[in-house]
């Protein structure tokens, strides 16, 4: 009974983290420029530059490294890119 109990829990837990729960707009756009950029294992990093830096110079930034097509890893090309831009890292 308690096994079951305990697998019931963790996949509820599962669920719970597949489903995106945003309460601030630099939330939204930092999971925006994770997806865009399909790297997930970062998202925190891109909320954190989204609450401090200008939001829409950031999402159009992350388009244009992900229109590229031969770029192999866009997380890092879009962070060389901003390290490069007149913004501050």
């Amino acid at each position: 009974m308690e096994e079951n109990l305990k697998a019931s829990y963790l996949k509820k837990l599962k669920e719970r983290k597949i489903r995106s729960r945003t309460y601030k707009k630099y939330q939204f756009i930092g999971l925006e420029l994770a997806r865009i950029l399909n790297d997930n294992g970062h998202k925190s990093l891109y909320i954190k530059l989204a609450k401090d830096r200008d939001n829409e110079e950031l999402l159009r930034l992350a388009k244009e490294t992900a229109e590229r097509p031969n770029i192999d890893n866009k997380g890092a090309y879009f962070m060389r890119m901003l390290s490069g831009t007149k913004f501050k890292i």
